[in-house]
C-alpha cells in the first residue's frame, strides 16, 4: 500500500515537472490505464465507423443537433497530446477543454468526476503512452441555436455538476463499494439508464438522497429504452449478461451490444460481481416491475399463450417470430433470447420492442459467444401488423404491460426511417388472414399440422421432423419450399412415381420419406385440413403460372463437392443448432427444437434432402438462420461451393433406409445424386 502511494506521488511530480506530456510512465501504470479505458468504454464513442481507434468522429445524435466525438489519441496537433495532466483532469471532472471551452455533457464528465485520483493518473498515462497518435481533425458539431452557444454550459455545470471523487460508504462492504464506484463513475451507466430532468441533467448521480430513487430507473435514448437496472436479476445472471451479452432472460440489444462488445466482456470477474452486487442492492424504482426468478434456475418455465392460434397477433407472432423465440416465448438457449421474463417485454415503455422489430439487430460478439445472430428487420410489415404482434407479445409475457397501437409503430418508423433491402417479388402470405375465412378453424388446423406434425400426428411421423423443417415458417418463405400456389400444379406427373399424382399423394410422399413415417388417409379430416391450407395459399395461381420464390431454387451441378470442407463448415455454421453429431437441438425439457440432420431420428435416404444438390440448393438460400438481415429469418448466406460442400457432408451421413425405394423412378432416370 505504501509503495503504491509513493509511486502515485512520484507520478504526480513527474506530471507537474513535464507540464504537458507524461514523462516515462511506468508500464504497469499504462496497462492499468488500458483496463480503466475498457471500464469506461472510451473506444465506443471516440471511434468512428471504420475509423482509427480513439481518433473520434463518431456522430452522436441529441435532441438539439448532432455532436461528433473528438480525437483523444496523443497526437499533438489534432488530439490531446499537448494536454497536461491538470488539463486532462479538468476535462474529465469539469467538462472544460484545454483551451477553456466547455464540453457538452454528452461526454459524461459528471460521471467521470467520480474517478479516483490514482485511476485518473493511470488513465492519463494510457492515453498518452499506450495509444499511437493519430492525425485526425475533429469535426465541427452541428447543434441548433441556441444550443450551439457553449456559454450556457457553464451555468449548467454550476447547477448540476458535482466534481467530487467517489466517496466509499463505510456501512457497505468492499464489493458493494467497488460496484458503486464502477457504476457511478467509469461505467457511467446513469448516462443512459437514469431519467433526465428539464435541463437534460441526470435526475440523480447515485442511489443516495431524496432523488436517489431515480438513479438507473430507466430512460429512452436514441429511440431505445435503456431499462431500469435497479434490483436487476440475480448477481449471477447480471454478471453473466455483462460478460457474455446474454443470460436466461435476455440478450443485449441496441447500444448495449456495443457496451458489452468493447467494455463489459473484458471486466475482471470480481468487477463483474461487484457491479452486479451493487445493482441488485438498489430497491425497485418508481415504475419498476419485480424481476423474475429470485435465485438461479436451470430454465424458465414459459407458457403457451392462449390466443396463439386464435388472434391476428398470435398468428403473426407464430409466423414471423416463433421459429427463433418459439411458440412459448422460451427462445433458444445461447442463440435466441426468450421473451418470457425478458425485461424489454416487461418494460412499461415499448420503445425497444418497436425499434428492434423495425430495424432488426444482432447479438453482442463476445469471447463466450463469438457468433453473432441477427434478427432481421420487419419494416416491410405494416404498422397495424407490427402493433398486433407486439401487443400479443406484451399480453402474453409482459405481466400486464399495455398493448402497442399502430400509431406508436408509425411514430417510431418515422423517427428511424428503416430501409428494406429485400427486393424479392414474392408476396408473403399472412397467416393472420386465415381468421377472415369461413373455414378458419380448418385452415388453422392445417397450418398447425405443418408446424407441429410430429406432436399432432405421432402415428404417421417416424422421426423428429415436422413439415416446417423444410417448408419454412409453415410454407411462407420465398425459396424455402413455400406452399404459395402449389396446389394449382396438382394433379401432375411425378417422375418418382412414374404416374400422375394428386396433392394428397405428394403429401404422403413426405410422410414416407422426409418423416420416415406412414401415409395419412386421404379422406381423413387432417388430410383435408392440410389440403385446405394449401388451397388457401393457391390464391389466383393457375397451372401455367410461374410463382416467384417457389421451390428452393437451383444450384450448379458442375460444382464438385469437398466433404472435408463441408465438415468444417458444418462445425462452424450448423452444429450449434443441429448438434455436433447431427443429433438436433433439444430444449431443457427434452423437446426437439431444431431437427437432426442424420441418424435414426432424421429423414431417410429417399428424402430430397438426402441428395447433395437438392440439399445444397435449400442450404444456399435458407441456412443458417439468423445469419444476416434477410427477411424473414436472416436465412442463407453461404457461397455455392460452401453449400454444396456442407450438403455433401451431412446428406451422406448414416440415416434410415427406405423400403419402398425399389418402386421409385419406374419409367424415368433417377437423379444422378440419388442415394440409391
Amino acid at each position: 500500500m505504501k509503495n503504491g502511494v509513493f509511486r502515485s506521488i512520484l507520478i504526480s511530480l513527474a506530471l507537474i515537472a513535464s507540464g504537458s506530456a507524461l514523462a516515462a510512465a511506468d508500464p504497469a501504470l499504462v496497462e492499468r490505464g488500458r483496463y480503466l479505458a475498457q471500464l469506461g468504454d472510451c473506444v465506443a464513442c471516440h471511434t468512428a465507423e471504420n475509423g482509427a481507434p480513439m481518433a473520434g468522429g463518431r456522430a452522436l445524435e441529441t435532441p438539439f443537433g448532432k455532436l461528433y466525438s473528438t480525437n483523444i489519441t496523443p497526437d499533438k496537433e489534432t488530439g490531446i497530446g499537448n494536454y497536461s495532466f491538470a488539463q486532462f483532469e479538468r476535462a474529465m471532472r469539469q467538462g472544460v477543454a484545454a483551451d477553456g471551452h466547455n464540453l457538452y455533457p454528452a461526454m459524461p464528465y459528471p460521471s467521470y468526476a467520480k474517478i479516483s485520483p490514482e485511476d485518473m493518473q493511470a488513465l492519463y498515462a494510457y492515453l498518452m503512452e499506450g495509444l499511437k497518435p493519430v492525425r485526425m481533425q475533429n469535426k465541427p458539431d452541428e447543434m441548433s441555436w441556441p444550443f450551439n452557444m457553449r456559454w450556457g454550459l457553464a451555468i449548467w455545470n454550476w447547477l448540476f455538476l458535482d466534481d467530487t471523487p467517489f466517496q466509499p460508504d463505510s456501512s457497505k462492504d468492499e464489493t458493494w463499494n467497488r460496484g458503486a464506484y464502477l457504476v457511478q463513475g467509469l461505467g457511467h451507466c446513469g448516462a443512459c439508464h437514469t431519467p433526465r430532468g428539464l435541463f437534460f441533467q441526470e435526475k440523480a448521480m447515485s442511489e443516495a438522497g431524496s432523488k436517489g430513487k431515480y438513479f438507473l430507473a430507466g430512460e429512452t435514448v436514441e429511440n431505445w429504452r435503456a431499462l431500469s437496472l435497479r434490483n436487476l436479476w440475480t448477481v449471477e445472471d447480471t454478471a453473466l449478461f455483462l460478460k457474455t451479452g446474454q443470460n436466461r432472460f435476455a440478450a443485449a440489444s441496441g447500444n448495449m451490444t456495443e457496451v458489452i462488445l468493447h467494455s463489459t466482456q473484458y471486466f475482471k470477474d470480481e468487477d463483474l460481481r461487484a457491479v452486479a452486487t451493487y445493482l441488485k442492492s438498489l430497491p425497485p424504482g418508481p415504475d419498476d416491475k419485480a424481476m423474475p426468478a429470485k435465485a438461479p434456475q436451470p430454465v424458465m418455465q414459459a407458457r403457451l399463450p392462449e390466443p396463439l392460434f386464435s388472434s391476428r397477433g398470435g398468428l403473426g407472432y407464430l409466423q414471423f417470430c416463433g421459429d427463433c423465440h418459439r411458440a412459448d416465448g422460451s427462445g433458444v438457449g445461447r442463440i435466441f433470447p426468450p421473451l418470457a421474463g425478458n425485461p424489454t417485454v416487461l418494460s412499461r415503455d415499448p420503445s425497444t420492442l418497436a425499434h428492434i422489430i423495425l430495424t432488426g439487430g444482432g447479438t453482442a460478439a463476445t469471447a463466450t459467444h463469438p457468433k453473432v445472430f441477427v434478427m432481421p428487420a420487419f419494416a416491410r410489415l405494416g404498422d397495424q401488423e407490427l402493433a398486433e404482434i407486439l401487443s400479443f407479445v406484451r399480453a402474453s409475457w409482459g405481466e400486464g404491460a399495455a398493448g402497442v397501437d399502430a400509431a406508436t409503430v408509425a411514430r417510431m418508423r418515422a423517427a428511424l426511417d428503416p430501409k428494406t433491402t429485400d427486393s424479392s417479388q414474392f408476396e408473403t402470405p399472412r397467416l393472420a388472414d386465415m381468421l377472415k375465412e369461413a373455414n378458419a378453424a380448418q385452415l388453422v388446423r392445417g397450418m398447425r399440422l405443418n408446424l407441429e406434425t410430429r406432436d399432432l400426428l405421432p402415428g404417421h411421423v417416424g422421426n423428429q421432423l415436422n413439415c416446417t423443417s423444410c417448408h419454412l415458417n409453415a410454407g411462407t418463405v420465398a425459396d424455402g419450399s413455400p406452399y404459395v400456389g402449389v396446389s394449382a400444379f396438382f394433379p401432375s406427373y411425378g417422375a418418382r412415381a412414374g404416374k400422375v399424382i394428386t396433392l394428397e399423394d405428394r403429401i404422403n410422399g413426405c410422410f414416407r420419406r422426409s418423416m420416415n413415417g406412414k401415409p395419412l388417409p386421404k379422406d381423413s379430416p387432417d388430410m383435408k385440413a392440410m389440403v385446405a391450407y394449401f388451397d388457401w395459399m393457391k390464391r389466383e395461381t393457375k397451372p401455367e403460372d410461374k410463382v416467384a420464390g417457389r421451390g428452393i431454387g437451383k444450384i450448379d451441378r458442375s460444382i464438385k463437392p469437398d466433404p472435408e470442407n463441408g465438415k468444417r463448415i458444418y462445425a462452424k455454421q450448423c452444429a450449434l443448432c443441429h448438434g455436433e453429431n447431427g443429433e438436433g437441438l433439444r430444449n431443457a425439457a427434452g423437446k426437439m427444437v431444431y431437427p437432426p440432420l442424420w441418424g435414426e431420428e432424421s429423414f431417410n435416404i429417399g428424402a430430397g434432402m438426402a441428395r447433395t444438390y437438392t440439399a445444397a440448393a435449400f442450404v444456399k438460400r435458407n441456412m443458417p438462420i439468423g445469419f444476416h438481415d434477410k427477411f424473414p429469418l436472416g436465412q442463407g448466406g453461404l457461397s455455392d461451393q460452401e453449400a454444396v460442400d456442407v450438403a455433401e457432408y451431412f446428406s451422406h451421413q448414416p440415416r434410415p433406409d427406405f423400403p419402398d425405394k425399389v418402386k421409385d423412378w419406374p419409367k424415368d432416370p433417377k437423379p444422378a445424386d440419388a442415394r440409391y
